[in-house]
C-alpha cells in the first residue's frame, strides 16, 4: 500500500465543521439515547466502578463482622447474602463490564476506527447492564439477595433448600448481564478484525486489541455454559424438571462443571485485557517498544486456550478420577508458562528503556509483584494433595484475591491514570495518585497477607463469626485494618476523579506520555480527524508528525463523504480498504429495547407473567424497529475518501460486518447448545438406568420425518435465495420453509408425547432439547417474517440483501442444530442398544 500523503492539498473551509455536526451527541433528555463509544464508554466504564464500590463497602462491612471474634454486627443470614453479592457483584457486574468498557472506549481510536461496527449493540448492551445490575443489587435492601454463594452450587440453590426468590434474583438476574457482556463480545471481535486502520495488519495490533480479541472471544464459548447452568437451574426450580435431583437421575455435579467451565476462563477472561494495558503502558513508561511483542501475543492467545482445560481446578474435592486429577493438575501448571513469558517480557522491557517513576508505572510495579505472589500460590493449590488440605479455607481467598486484585484491579488502576488525558481535559493528580496507590498497595498486603496464614491455621471460608483462642484473632484484625486502608485509597482516588475530570467534545489533555499508538492523535466525538494508514507498531514513535497530518485532514476520509457517520472495513488480516461502512445516528429503539428486556427478566424473577409478557413485547418492538434501519438502501456508486482511492458504500456476504456478527452468534449458540448435549451425556453416564431401552423410544419412523421435514425447510430457504428479485415466488419460498420448520417441531414434539420432563433427567433433557429447538425456530422465523416484510417493501434484492442472508445464515444453522438434536434423542440410544 503506497503510505503517500493522501490529501496533500488543504481541506475545503467547513469540511471539519460538518464532521463534528454529525458526530456530536444529542442533547438535553435525549443525551440518553447516545451512541458514540466516547460517551458509552465512560458510561460503562462509571457504572463498573459504582459496582467496584458497592462490592468493596460489602467487603468492609464482611471485614468488620470478622475483625473480633464473636462478634454480632450482622446475623448469620444477613452475612450470607453480603458474601454472595460481594463475590457475584465483582465478578459479573464488576470485572468482567470493566475490562470490556476499556475495550468499547479505547479500541477505536487505537485501531484508527471512527467507531466500532455496532455503535447501537453497545448502547443496548450498557443500558441492559447498568439496569439490570442496579436492580440486582438493590435486592440486599429487601432480603431478597440471594445467599448460596456467588457460585450458586446445587442442591442448596434448589428449590428445596432456597424456596424464596433469591435464588430467582442470581439466576435470571446474572444470565440476562451475561447476554450484555456477550453482545459486547461480538461488537468487540467484528471491531477489532473488521475496522482497523489501512496497514495495521495483524502483526502491527496493538496488544491490548490482541488481548481484547482473545478476551471476547473466551467470552464466546465460556459464558454460554453459564447461561445453561442458570437455565437449568430454573427449570429445575420453576417445573422441578431434575436436572441436578439424584433422586430422579440428576447429579448436582453437573452445576459444578457448566459453572467452572465459564468460571475458571473468567478469571483470564479477567486477567487478559488488564495483561493488555500492562503491555501498552510498560513501553511507554519504559520509552521503548514492547521487547518480545510476538511472544506476548503467543501468550495471550495460549492462555485462552489452557484456559478452558483447568475448569476442574475447582472441584478437587469432590471425589472425581485420579485420572482426571492428574490431567487437570499438570494443566493448572501449564497455564502459568504463558503467564511468565508475558512477566519476563515486561521486565526485559523495562530493563532495557528507562523507567518513569509516576503513579501508572508504580500500579505498574505493584501489580508484577502481586500477581507473580498470586501465581505462586495459584502453583501451590494446583497440588492435589495440598489443594485438599487448603480447599475452602481463607488460604484459597488470598489466592483468589491477589490474582483478581493484583492481575486485574492494580492494572485497571493504573489505566485510569494512564489513559484519563485521553479521555479528559485533565490529567489525575499526580501527588494524590502516588497517595492512592500507597494505601491501596500496603492495604491490600495487609489486608490479604494475613489470610494465607489464617487459611492453613484452619479458618473455613464463609463463617460469619468465630470463637477466641482459635489463633485467629488478631490475623483477623490485621486484615480488617488493611481492608480499610484499601478504601481509603479507592476514596482517595474518587476524590482525585471529582476534582479533575472533565469531558470535552473541544479536545483532551494530549499526549501527556508521550505514548506511541493511535489514541494518543488529536480526537474528538468523531475519532480522529482523518484515518492514517500504518506501518509500524509504534506509529506516533515511528512517524513524529503523524498527529499533525492527521489533524490537518491529510490522510483518508478526512469528513464526510456519504453525508453521514461513516468509517473505513478493512481487510481481516492484510487490513487493506475494502469497503465504506456507514454508521447510525443515535435513537431511542437500543435504549427502550435494554431497558424493557430488563424489565422482562426482573419481572419473571416475580412470578410476575403478564407484566413480563408485555414488557418482553415492547422490547422485540423496539428491536424489531431498530433492526428495520440496519441495512439501509445500497449507495452504489463509490467514494473518494483521498488520494483517488474510491470505496463502495455497500457490501453484502461474508465482506459485511452484519455477516460476520452472525456468524460469531452462530458460534455463540453453538457453544449453548454444545452445554446442552454435554449435559445430556454427562446425566447418562450418571444415570443410564433411567435411559430407555431402544424398544422403548418413538417409532423411527418419526424422527426420520421430522428430518425430512426440517432439510425440506432448508431446501425452501435455497430456493429463497435464487428467488430474491421474484416476490411471489420468494414469498412461497419462505411460506414453505417457516411450515417445514413449524410442522417438523410439531411432529418431533409430540413423537415424545410419552416422556415426562419431571419424571426423570433423561425426560427432562428430551424437552430442554425440544425447548431450544422450539426457541432457536421462533428466532429463524421472525427473521424470516422480517425479511419477508422488507422484500414486500421493496427494501430487499439480490443486491439489497444483507438481512436476508443473516436470516438464511442462521436458518440452515438452526435446522442443522435441531438435527444433532434428533439423531442424540433418537439415534443415540438405539445405538448403545
Amino acid at each position: 500500500m503506497n503510505a503517500a500523503l493522501p490529501n496533500a492539498a488543504p481541506r475545503p473551509a467547513g469540511e471539519l465543521e460538518q464532521l463534528k455536526r454529525l458526530w456530536d451527541p444529542p442533547c438535553g433528555l435525549r443525551f440518553i439515547t447516545v451512541i458514540n463509544n466516547n460517551y458509552i464508554g465512560v458510561l460503562y466504564v462509571g457504572t463498573a466502578f459504582l459496582f467496584f464500590v458497592l462490592a468493596g463497602i460489602l467487603a468492609l462491612i464482611m471485614r468488620t463482622q470478622l475483625a473480633v471474634p464473636g462478634n454480632d454486627l450482622v446475623g448469620p443470614d444477613l452475612y450470607n447474602q453480603l458474601f454472595t453479592m460481594h463475590g457475584t457483584v465483582m465478578m459479573f457486574l464488576f470485572a468482567v463490564p470493566a475490562v470490556e468498557a476499556m475495550g468499547i472506549l479505547l479500541l477505536p481510536n487505537m485501531l484508527g476506527a471512527r467507531d466500532l461496527p455496532f455503535p447501537r449493540l453497545s448502547a443496548y448492551a450498557y443500558w441492559a447492564y447498568a439496569v439490570g445490575g442496579l436492580v440486582f443489587f438493590t435486592s440486599i435492601f429487601f432480603d431478597l439477595a440471594p445467599d448460596g454463594g456467588w457460585f450458586m452450587n446445587p442442591p442448596l440453590t434448589t428449590e428445596t433448600y432456597s424456596p424464596g426468590i433469591n435464588a430467582d434474583f442470581w439466576l435470571l438476574g446474572i444470565g440476562f448481564i451475561e447476554i450484555s457482556a456477550i453482545a459486547g463480545a461480538i461488537e468487540i471481535i467484528v471491531g477489532v478484525l473488521r475496522t482497523r486502520a489501512p496497514g495495521m495488519t495483524l502483526a502491527r495490533m496493538p496488544v491490548f486489541a490482541w488481548a481484547m480479541l482473545v478476551f471476547a472471544l473466551m467470552i464466546v464459548f465460556a459464558f454460554p455454559a453459564v447461561i445453561a447452568a442458570t437455565m437449568l437451574l430454573e427449570l429445575e426450580r420453576a417445573f422441578h424438571w431434575p436436572f441436578f435431583d439424584a433422586a430422579r437421575g440428576g447429579d448436582p455435579l453437573l452445576w459444578q462443571h457448566l459453572f467452572w467451565f465459564f468460571g475458571h476462563p473468567e478469571v483470564y477472561i479477567i486477567f487478559l485485557p488488564a495483561a493488555g494495558m500492562v503491555s501498552m503502558i510498560v513501553p511507554t513508561m519504559a520509552g521503548t517498544p514492547l521487547v518480545a511483542y510476538r511472544l506476548v501475543v503467543v501468550a495471550l492467545v495460549a492462555t485462552g486456550f489452557l484456559s478452558f482445560g483447568l475448569w476442574v481446578h475447582h472441584m478437587f474435592a469432590t471425589g472425581i478420577p485420579q485420572l482426571s486429577l492428574s490431567f487437570f493438575e499438570a494443566a493448572s501448571m501449564a497455564v502459568a508458562i504463558p503467564s511468565g513469558i508475558q512477566v519476563f517480557a515486561w521486565i526485559a522491557t523495562l530493563a532495557r528503556g528507562r523507567l518513569k517513576i509516576n503513579t501508572p508505572a508504580l500500579f505498574m510495579l505493584g501489580f508484577l509483584f502481586i500477581f507473580v505472589a498470586g501465581g505462586l500460590t495459584g502453583v501451590m493449590v494446583a497440588v492435589v494433595p495440598f489443594d485438599w488440605q487448603a480447599h475452602d479455607s481463607y488460604f484459597v481467598v488470598a489466592h483468589l484475591h491477589y490474582v483478581l486484585v493484583g492481575g486485574m484491579v492494580f492494572p485497571l488502576f493504573g489505566a485510569f491514570y494512564y489513559w484519563m488525558p485521553y479521555t479528559s481535559r485533565h490529567a489525575l493528580s499526580e501527588r494524590l495518585g502516588r497517595w492512592v496507590f500507597g494505601l491501596m498497595f500496603v492495604g491490600f498486603n495487609v489486608a490479604f497477607a494475613p489470610m494465607h496464614l489464617t487459611g492453613l491455621l484452619g479458618m473455613p471460608r464463609r463463617v460469619y463469626t468465630y470463637p477466641a483462642g482459635m489463633g485467629w484473632d488478631t490475623l483477623n484484625l490485621v486484615s480488617t485494618i488493611g481492608a480499610f486502608m484499601l478504601a481509603a485509597g479507592v476514596a482517595l482516588f474518587v476524590v482525585d476523579v471529582a476534582r479533575r475530570f472533565r469531558m470535552s467534545s473541544e479536545g483532551n489533555a494530549g499526549n501527556v506520555w508521550n505514548a506511541g499508538t493511535l489514541e494518543w492523535l488529536p480526537n474528538g466525538n468523531y475519532s480522529n480527524r482523518s484515518i492514517p494508514v500504518v506501518s509500524s507498531r509504534d506509529p506516533l514513535w515511528s512517524h513524529p508528525r503523524l498527529a499533525e497530518q492527521v489533524e490537518q485532514g491529510r490522510w483518508y476520509l478526512p469528513g464526510t463523504v456519504t453525508g453521514g457517520r461513516e468509517t473505513i472495513v478493512t481487510h481481516p488480516i492484510s487490513a487493506e480498504p475494502q469497503w465504506l461502512l456507514r454508521m447510525p445516528m443515535p435513537g431511542w429503539a437500543p435504549v427502550l429495547g435494554a431497558w424493557f428486556t430488563a424489565a422482562f427478566f426482573l419481572l419473571l424473577t416475580f412470578k410476575l407473567v403478564g407484566p413480563a409478557l408485555v414488557c418482553g413485547a415492547i422490547a422485540v418492538g423496539a428491536i424489531l424497529h431498530w433492526a428495520w434501519s440496519l441495512d439501509p438502501k445500497p449507495l452504489m456508486q463509490r467514494f473518494d475518501i483521498g488520494g483517488g482511492l474510491k470505496l463502495p458504500a455497500y457490501m453484502s456476504g461474508p465482506q459485511s460486518q452484519a455477516w460476520w456478527a452472525m456468524v460469531v452468534l452462530m458460534l455463540v449458540s453453538a457453544s449453548l447448545y454444545g452445554c446442552a448435549v454435554v449435559s445430556y451425556l454427562y446425566l447418562w453416564t450418571v444415570s443410564p438406568q433411567v435411559w430407555p431401552a431402544a424398544h422403548a423410544l418413538p417409532d423411527a419412523r418419526w424422527p426420520l420425518a421430522v428430518a425430512a421435514l426440517l432439510a425440506a425447510s432448508s431446501g425452501a430457504m435455497a430456493l429463497a435465495d435464487r428467488w430474491l428479485d421474484a416476490p411471489r415466488r420468494f414469498g412461497v419460498a419462505i411460506g414453505g420453509a417457516v411450515a417445514c420448520f413449524v410442522a417438523a417441531f410439531a411432529l418431533d414434539l409430540w413423537s415424545q408425547r410419552g416422556q415426562s420432563p419431571t419424571e426423570s433427567s433423561h425426560g427432562a433433557m428430551v424437552y430442554l432439547l425440544l425447548s431450544l429447538e422450539g426457541f432457536f425456530g421462533a428466532v429463524v422465523i421472525a427473521m424470516a417474517a422480517f425479511a419477508l416484510a422488507r422484500r414486500m417493501r421493496g427494501l430487499l434484492g439480490s443486491v439489497h440483501r444483507v438481512s436476508f442472508d443473516n436470516a438464511r445464515l442462521f436458518w440452515h444453522y438452526a435446522v442443522a442444530q435441531s438435527l444433532v438434536g434428533l439423531a442424540l434423542v433418537h439415534g443415540f440410544p438405539r445405538v448403545l442398544g
